[in-house]
């Protein structure tokens, strides 16, 4: 961990960050958004998300900043302001939600080549998950290899997956038609619609997916070469990703209708240009995907093993966890996030659930790292905490805390009670490991009012498990 050769520089830190948020979900984005919202409301639900994820993006810069002690991010500033407990869970949420989203990728990037061959399905055939876990195991050996040449790779992997996203935006941008992007632009016609906020609030969690991965520069900040680079790489690579997001979402919209692109299969982009250039489109979209899928593949892989490793240096997660080998990769920690994904991967075989449901459910779970984090930056103004000879800078900060935990708590409402109650229940086993690691510190489990969210965690738990029983809960 300290040889200078596992020093990442702004490059490599921004790729992290703009590799880990393009994954499959741009890829999907015109069907996705479509089938939830019209026009009008994907213009107001992209103008909260800009909003809202830039004061996260800037949150998380400001507390790179001035937390410089606070390595690995979510998890750090979580358990630098709300105790031990609240730090685990945004560690176990974080990395639960990130190979939940790995799993995804698998089902989404052999779902693409079964265009191409057939026996292939919807990426959930025993042919499919045999070759996803060849896949899976390959990353997994190569990460052990080094932090240091997967990042290099995943730098090439970044840019040549921006490359088809800049020429589908090109291109659509000249075949553009206002006439179908305005045709019913608040959805009046469609009687799946209900109100313009309903549509809102119902396009939000598959914004949450997209930009997941906006902390990844947080999360290696023990690793960057220049402390300052952290917030520099998450606000750079936040803005890069919400130009391209925006801008293939609401050109798709001037290509196709609302309701054809709620129709579409996924990859629904791939679609959408070969209406425009015909059979090629789809065929250079699909190629595109698979090399952004593998990226990002290889990002969370990275983050999945980087956070459990950071929280066991801390003694937040049991020692086993810490473990490196030779060439300084948390090698446990990446046997058991793999491990998971390998498991899962199996489950898909028999499982009715679907692509949007794994993202849908790995959004929930990483919304308590997101809003601890900014509640952390709002707790840090409020106390005036780093503050000392800059009453204008605090200010701004609040404003800016504030904005961000509020956009937190919208999200959680607009995900629904059906994804808290199922997040809950992987919330809930998380414990035992949370045990063992207080164990090995000598050290009670739980504070008094860690005693009380713990029940809480329980009793949603216990409902998401009668409601998966009872069938009134579903993926």
């Amino acid at each position: 961990m300290s040889e200078p050769t596992q020093k990442l520089r702004l490059s490599a830190l921004v790729a992290l960050v703009v590799g880990s948020m393009i994954g499959g979900g741009i890829f999907s984005l015109p069907q996705n958004m479509a089938e939830r919202a019209e026009v009008g409301a994907v213009l107001i639900g992209w103008s909260i998300t800009a909003v809202g994820m830039l004061t996260l993006a800037l949150v998380f810069q400001t507390l790179a900043n001035r937390k410089p002690e606070l390595n690995s991010g979510v998890y750090a500033y979580a358990k630098a302001g709300f105790g031990d407990y609240m730090g685990f869970s945004s560690a176990w949420g974080y990395w639960i939600s990130a190979w939940l989203g790995n799993v995804g990728y698998f089902v989404l990037l052999f779902s693409t080549l079964g265009y191409f061959f057939p026996q292939f399905g919807q990426g959930n055939t025993p042919l499919a998950i045999g070759c996803a876990s060849v896949l899976l195991w390959s990353v997994h050996f190569l990460v052990l290899r080094g932090i240091k040449e997967a990042t290099f790779i995943n730098q090439l992997t970044t840019v040549a997956k921006v490359v088809p996203l800049l020429t589908f935006i090109a291109i659509t941008l000249v075949a553009f038609d206002a006439d179908i992007f305005t045709r019913d632009i608040w959805g009046r016609s469609n009687p799946n619609f209900t109100s313009v906020m309903d549509q809102v609030r119902n396009m939000m969690m598959v914004t949450v997916f997209v930009f997941i991965g906006i902390e990844g520069a947080s999360v290696y900040s023990a690793r960057a070469e220049k402390r300052a680079d952290v917030g520099r790489a998450t606000v750079l690579g936040f803005l890069g990703v919400l130009a391209l997001l925006v801008l293939v979402n609401l050109l798709s919209l001037g290509i196709m209708s609302q309701p054809e692109l709620a129709a579409l299969q996924n990859p629904s982009l791939a679609v959408v240009l070969e209406r425009v250039v015909g059979p090629w489109g789809a065929l250079f979209i699909s190629i595109g995907l698979a090399v952004s899928l593998l990226g990002a593949l290889l990002s969370w892989a990275l983050l999945c093993a980087e956070i459990l490793f950071a929280t066991a240096k801390d003694n937040t997660m049991p020692a086993f966890l810490k473990k490196e080998n030779a060439n300084h990769v948390p090698a446990n920690a990446l046997w058991l996030t793999n491990g998971m994904i390998q498991l899962f991967l199996l489950i898909t075989l028999f499982s009715a659930g679907t692509y949007t449901s794994l993202i849908y459910l790995a959004s929930s779970m990483i919304m308590v790292p997101y809003l601890w984090s900014a509640a952390y930056a709002l707790l840090l103004g409020l106390r005036g905490e780093t503050y000392e000879q800059s009453s204008l800078e605090r200010r701004k900060d609040l404003v800016v805390s504030a904005i961000s935990l509020g956009y937190a708590v919208w999200l959680l409402y607009a995900g629904g009670v059906k994804y808290l109650l199922l997040s809950a229940l992987l919330y809930a086993p998380g414990v035992l490991l949370f045990a063992k690691a207080k164990h090995e510190q000598g050290e009670p489990l739980f504070t008094h009012v860690e005693k009380g969210i713990f029940a809480c965690v329980i009793i949603a738990a216990a409902l998401a498990a009668y409601g998966l029983y009872s069938g009134r809960l579903a993926l």
